[in-house]
């Protein structure tokens, strides 16, 4: 018989690295070791961002079975995924929302696994139910109101469903590798007008005297990643948001994962001048942040759209995920894609009305998922 037990850890720390990795796999960069630990190391996270690190370690008698990346929050901030309207509710109805647990990759709207079993577990779906039900455990223990798991796999999606936790779709926009030799080849498979507008876009991107680099890792000077967190902060800046990532995360990052880490940048008479961040998984090039200081035709596009699809194309990959919203995507030829969350909601009183109104949200996501699949830049026969 198993013999369970649930331990929380307010650092990665007490997590040693090949453990965490025995059960994260190597697939994913963003539930890493190195990535949680460049967060924390960092203070991107920690008591004064409001990212309590409470990460779930579950044990089989003294075999770690499953580990999850668990933070204590007292707001919603960089999570991607909007509950300020039910938190506003129920404080109003007299309840207390905060603080909630939450499974997630801090400040990274990337979809991927978050209850990371150990491959050496013969039935990896029994222990993935226990992680989860000793979760909710510890949120029933400690008087919270929720627990939240964000961005999570569809299969995990389903597993917490069945467990009675409340499902809810995202949509992001996707590219996906056809088996293209090269971007030509890709530009093909488009539709005659897609295909001239991208070429327009890149050739006036490109006539500016830009100059453009693709660095890996260690490759990545600490004059790089001083002009990035300029850029990161302008951006941030411009959008109303918040820097939640410090300086040194970026350079930490680069330590923790290497040539995972790619920086493309742009510099025009030997001054950079704007960059995009991608982080590459087994199978995908995940777009991150990016920047830029002036006024430069289609530069966005080129550096975080295009030059990525060139990237996963050169390199084999199957996809591009280049993060949160933007319809205009699909134009450059990525199409919608469908993110997943898992709630679950101690009170009757809270669970009752968010539930009715994931239902209607679920709907609408999938209606606007096949309004926008009309567009899509494709030619026909593709």
């Amino acid at each position: 018989m198993p013999d369970w037990s649930l331990t929380l850890h307010t650092s990665i720390r007490e997590i040693p690295p090949d453990v965490w990795s025995s059960c994260s796999g190597d697939d994913n960069p963003f539930v890493s070791h190195g990535f949680f630990s460049a967060l924390e190391e960092s203070g991107s996270v920690g008591a004064s961002t409001g990212w309590l690190p409470r990460h779930a370690v579950l044990r089989d008698g003294d075999a770690v079975a499953a580990i999850a990346p668990l933070y204590l929050k007292a707001h919603s901030l960089g999570e991607y995924v909007f509950d300020q309207g039910w938190a506003r509710a129920y404080q109003d109805a007299g309840g207390r929302y905060y603080p909630k647990l939450q499974i997630a990759v801090p400040f990274s709207p990337v979809p991927g696994p978050r209850l990371l079993i150990s491959p050496e577990r013969a039935d990896r779906t029994a222990t993935a139910r226990v992680l989860a039900g000793a979760i909710a455990q510890c949120c029933d223990e400690l008087g919270l109101s929720s627990a939240h798991v964000t961005f999570c796999t569809d299969a995990e999606q389903a597993l917490l469903a069945e467990a009675g936790w409340l499902r809810r779709l995202g949509l992001q926009y996707h590219w996906h590798n056809r088996g293209y030799d090269d971007f030509d080849a890709f530009l093909d498979a488009l539709s005659s007008r897609k295909r001239k507008t991208i070429r327009r876009e890149r050739r006036d991107a490109q006539s500016c005297g830009l100059v453009f680099h693709t660095r890996r890792g260690r490759e990545i000077t600490s004059g790089d990643w001083a002009a990035f967190y300029r850029f990161y902060q302008s951006t941030v800046d411009r959008k109303w948001g918040n820097a939640y990532l410090t300086e040194g995360f970026f350079p930490l990052l680069a330590d923790s994962l290497g040539d995972r880490v790619i920086l493309m940048t742009a510099e025009h008479e030997g001054q950079p001048v704007a960059a995009a961040l991608n982080l590459m998984g087994s199978d995908t090039l995940y777009g991150r942040n990016w920047g830029v200081e002036g006024d430069w035709p289609f530069l966005h596009f080129e550096l975080c759209y295009y030059r990525a699809i060139d990237f996963a194309i050169t390199h084999g990959l199957a996809r591009v995920e280049a993060g949160a919203q933007g319809e205009h995507k699909i134009a450059r030829g990525y199409l919608p894609a469908f993110t997943c969350s898992a709630h679950y909601i101690r009170d009757p009183a809270l669970r009752e009305p968010v539930s009715r109104f994931l239902d209607d949200e679920r709907a609408a996501r999938i209606a606007e998922s096949r309004a926008l699949a009309e567009f899509s830049p494709y030619r026909q026969e593709n």
